[in-house]
């Protein structure tokens, strides 16, 4: 399994931010081909400069690279710019153990 984090910094305006993520952006991840899981929450307490994270979890890196290359995966890319103005960072991490 491989997943893709992203961590959105703490946005300005957190309440156009929550609206925008909840009503647009998650619908576009979830169109993403290959997607086998996707879930999301917010950090608790304000000591950390994230304020969102992220997890989008594929079978393998060469899906999650074809879900991001594709016409869904470009979209919700480019997406971003709409309402992530704070900042995000985003992660690959293949699992290397699981129970």
């Amino acid at each position: 399994m491989h997943d893709i984090f992203v961590l959105y910094n703490k946005p300005q305006d957190q309440e156009a931010f929550d609206r925008y993520y909840a009503s647009t952006h998650v619908g576009l991840v979830g169109e993403l081909p290959l997607l086998k899981e996707f879930t999301w929450g917010k950090v608790v307490g304000d000591e950390h400069d994230c304020y969102l994270v992220a997890r989008l979890t594929y079978a393998s890196k060469p899906d999650a690279d074809a879900s991001l290359a594709s016409e869904a995966g470009r979209a919700s890319v480019a997406d971003l710019a709409n309402f992530a103005h704070a900042g995000a960072t985003v992660m690959n991490v293949p699992r290397i153990g699981e129970s």
